[in-house]
C-alpha cells in the first residue's frame, strides 16, 4: 500500500541539504554538509529544522550552518523597493555557494528574486506552510473592525496596495525589521495592527499572535509565499541529484506558476504584484494582480490550467493582466 501523502511530505524534508561528490544513495551519505542561512530567527529556524532532520536521518553526517548577515538585514531605514529589492536577502548566501564555503542555501521562496543568475538553481521546493497573510493586533480582530485613521504597518508594496484598495480609510505605514522587531513595534503602540506572513508566525510558534488569517480575496499572497526553496550551484549536479527527493510536486507547480507571472511582468523589480496558485481537482487555479501603490489602479485575472505546465499558465495569466491594464500600471511605476 502506498504511504500517505503526509508521510511523503515529511520524508521530503528529512533529506534537505545533503550533497555528495557522486551519485547519491542512502547507503553512502555525505560526511559533511554546510547550509548557508541568514541569521534572523525565522531563517535560522528553517535551517535548524533542516539540520536536525538531516542529523536524525544520517547520524554520521555532520550538518553545519553558516550564518550570514545580508544587506537586506542591515538596511532597515528604507523600503526594500528603494534599495534593491528582496535580492538583498540572498546575495551573500550565493557568494558562499560560489566560493565553496556552503553546499546549499535555504530560503523563503518569496525572498528569492524572480530573475536568478545562471550560476544558481532552485533544486527543490518543499511542502508549503499556510501561504496567506495574517493580521496581528492587540486591539482589533479583523480589518473590518478598524476605524478610519487606524495605522497598519507593512513592509510590502503588495499588501499596501491591497489595503488602500479595500480599506482606503486606513493609514498604511512602512514597517521594516525582522519578525521580532516588527512585533515589538506593534506592542510598543507604534501601530494599531501589522500584516505579516502567516507561515513565519506559525513556524516560530507564534500562531497565537494571529488575530485573523486574511483570505486570498482580501490579500493575495506574494509569489512563493509559505514555501521553502533549496538553492545550489547549477554546476553541482551531485547536489541536485541528492536533493531531488525533497521536491514536493504540488507545491513546486504552484510556486513555478506564480514566479512565472511575476517574472514576465516585473522581472527583478519591486512592484505591487501578487500571484497565488492552488491545485483544485487536479487542475492548477492561478490568480494574480498588479496595482499602483495607492491601490487606485488594479489589474486582476485568474485562470485554470494543467499542473504539468505551470510556467505556461503563468505566462498566460501575465498576458491576461496586460490586457487588463497591467502594462500601463507598470509603465507609470517606471518598471
Amino acid at each position: 500500500m502506498a504511504p500517505p501523502r503526509a508521510f511523503l511530505k515529511h520524508a521530503v524534508f528529512l533529506l534537505i541539504g545533503c550533497s555528495v561528490s557522486q551519485t547519491p544513495s542512502l547507503a553512502s551519505p555525505p560526511e559533511r554538509i554546510v547550509i548557508a542561512t541568514r541569521e534572523s530567527r525565522l531563517a535560522l529556524w528553517q535551517a535548524e529544522h533542516v539540520r536536525d532532520l538531516l542529523q536524525r536521518l544520517y547520524p554520521a553526517c555532520r550538518v553545519e550552518l553558516l550564518g550570514m548577515t545580508t544587506r537586506g538585514d542591515q538596511i532597515l531605514d528604507r523600503p526594500l523597493s528603494k534599495v534593491g529589492g528582496k535580492g538583498l536577502f540572498v546575495k551573500e548566501l550565493e557568494a558562499a555557494l560560489l566560493d565553496g564555503s556552503a553546499d546549499l542555501a535555504v530560503h523563503s521562496m518569496k525572498d528569492v528574486p524572480m530573475q536568478m543568475e545562471p550560476e544558481f538553481s532552485l533544486v527543490a521546493i518543499g511542502p508549503r506552510e499556510v501561504p496567506l497573510d495574517a493580521l496581528v493586533s492587540s486591539k482589533y480582530a479583523s480589518l473590518e473592525d478598524m476605524p478610519p485613521g487606524a495605522v497598519v504597518g507593512t513592509s510590502s508594496l503588495r499588501r499596501e496596495a491591497q489595503l488602500h484598495a479595500r480599506y482606503p480609510y486606513l493609514a498604511v505605514t512602512p514597517l521594516r525589521g525582522n519578525l521580532d522587531t516588527r512585533l515589538r513595534k506593534l506592542d510598543e503602540g507604534q501601530f494599531d495592527a501589522i500584516i505579516l506572513a502567516a507561515a513565519g508566525l506559525k513556524r516560530l510558534g507564534l500562531g497565537e499572535r494571529i488575530r485573523a488569517v486574511l483570505s486570498a480575496e482580501d490579500s493575495l499572497p506574494a509569489a512563493g509565499q509559505g514555501a521553502l526553496g533549496i538553492e545550489a550551484l547549477s554546476s553541482r549536479r551531485d547536489v541536485a541529484a541528492w536533493v531531488a527527493p525533497l521536491n514536493d510536486a504540488e507545491t513546486a507547480a504552484c510556486v513555478r506558476a506564480e514566479r512565472a507571472v511575476s517574472r514576465a511582468l516585473a522581472g527583478s523589480c519591486e512592484v505591487p504584484l501578487g500571484a497565488f496558485a492552488e491545485v483544485r481537482e487536479g487542475k492548477l487555479f492561478l490568480r494574480g494582480f498588479v496595482a499602483s501603490p495607492d491601490g487606485v489602479r488594479m489589474a486582476h485575472a485568474e485562470l485554470t490550467g494543467a499542473v504539468a505546465d505551470p510556467e505556461a499558465l503563468g505566462l498566460q495569466l501575465a498576458g491576461e493582466l496586460r490586457a487588463q491594464g497591467a502594462a500601463e500600471i507598470l509603465a507609470a511605476l517606471g518598471s
